[in-house]
């Protein structure tokens, strides 16, 4: 006899902000991260979209974000 073929429920692809149309990740079995998309990009999206909780205590935070430095 034949081995019946499960199929797996279609699951429809999740919203993404429209920066990052197209980003798959997936993790493998090993425990990698796999993304079709640019490192590099995805870190620049952050950078500029997320705010960083360790660092809003900071009092030169808004500088930082805007990408000013302090001069000593």
């Amino acid at each position: 006899m034949a081995k019946k073929s499960k199929k797996l429920p279609h699951k429809p692809k999740p919203r993404v902000h429209k920066d990052l149309q197209g980003l798959d990740i997936t993790i493998d079995e090993f425990g990698e991260i796999k993304a079709n998309m640019n490192i590099e990009k995805l870190n620049e999206f952050l950078d500029k979209n997320v705010d960083d909780k360790k660092l809003a205590e900071r009092d030169d935070y808004d500088e930082l974000k805007k990408g000013e430095r302090k001069k000593k």
